[in-house]
């Protein structure tokens, strides 16, 4: 059975039918985005939804602004448990904090975010004799704790409440529990899978252990406290009225960021905003505009900043540094004395 799947997934790439097939999804979701939001924004009124914004309360954008910190605090431990599992324990703690925020929020806002962040931390890992092999198994590892975070928080939040996720893909509730039972299903299924054995993906230099059954177990904890943390500053900055709870709110929100990232587009810009509004359709459209805004101010556009600004001065400093190390090097062995090296030039035939 597995060796029928590795020969269909490796005739799948040869012709490049994932490819394809992964960018006419993208367009669609795109399209069928534009097309909701074409008729959702129809009516708003942009000076409600400004009002909105300035009526916000300073402690809830203070309380969303702590949830965003510790969501992106979890993200670190993206990398670091990622590190480690490659045999790369030497890395500092700090390092693994810098590659992982800058990469997430910088792939976050410029899209692609497996090439954008994936060349955001070789330019970082790259100073501890890390290849771009290694980069890539990092990546894979930090990609295979996102989704088994988003697998988790899906499969037990709509097996919960199932109407929540019935409002995005219309679907009936009971098919939507189903469908989130088996998700739970598929993961233990996963963890079971791991635990009984070690676990190889990949061929060759790009071979990947998968982490045991314990590790997998921490890797889906960290997926699930990221993504609680990022659910709750959605939550706070989402209208008060009506009150549908924490659960429904997360439901929604991790179907909408799936949504996005399936996209690819710039933030989920569009595909995101979407899903939310959709969604969350009983809360006041311009009320939920201001909180969706607020959110993208704080999730995506100021963590992109202070990545840019962490990024130029560490290049900066690098430069720096190297121009001292190459000073240095010069007082050390400044070479031969000008006269002498003319003659050996003219020695050797030189001009």
């Amino acid at each position: 059975m597995l060796e029928a799947i590795r020969r269909a997934m490796t005739f799948l790439r040869q012709k490049q039918i994932l490819h394809k097939l992964g960018v006419v999804i993208s367009v669609a979701v795109i399209g069928i985005a534009c097309y909701v939001l074409y008729h959702m924004l129809r009516g708003i009124d942009v000076n409600e939804v400004l009002e909105a914004i300035k009526s916000t309360e300073p402690s809830q954008i203070a309380m969303a602004a702590l949830f965003v910190a510790a969501g992106y605090f979890t993200l670190t431990f993206y990398d670091l448990f990622a590190t480690r599992a490659i045999g790369h324990a030497h890395v500092p703690y700090r390092i693994n904090a810098l590659a992982a925020f800058t990469s997430y929020s910088i792939g976050h806002n410029v899209g692609a975010s497996v090439f954008t962040g994936g060349a955001v931390r070789y330019r970082i890992y790259s100073a501890y004799g890390l290849n771009a092999i290694d980069v890539a198994k990092i990546c894979f590892l930090a990609g295979l704790t996102f989704w088994l975070g988003n697998a988790a928080v899906l499969g037990l939040g709509i097996s919960y409440h199932p109407e929540a996720a019935a409002s995005i893909d219309q679907l009936p509730p009971w098919l939507n529990r189903t469908l989130a039972l088996m998700i739970i299903m598929a993961l233990v299924a996963y963890v079971v899978w791991v635990w009984t054995q070690p676990r190889v993906v990949g061929r060759g230099p790009w071979t990947v252990v998968l982490p045991g059954g314990p590790l997998t177990l921490l890797q889906i904890a960290i997926g699930i406290i990221d993504l609680g943390f990022c659910a709750l500053a959605m939550y706070v900055l989402v209208p008060d009225e009506p009150n549908l709870g924490f659960v429904v709110v997360a439901v929604i929100f991790v179907s909408a960021t799936l949504l996005g990232f399936a996209s690819h587009s710039p933030g989920g810009l569009g595909v995101f905003d979407a899903a939310m509004l959709v969604g969350l359709w009983q809360m006041d459209r311009e009320e939920l505009l201001g909180g969706m805004l607020l959110f993208r101010v704080l999730y995506y556009l100021s963590p992109f900043v202070i990545s840019v600004i962490l990024l130029t001065f560490r290049e900066v400093i690098i430069g720096a540094r190297s121009k001292r190390l190459q000073q240095a090097a010069l007082k050390l062995d400044p070479g031969p004395a000008p006269e002498a090296a003319y003659v050996r030039e003219r020695r050797d035939g030189g001009v």
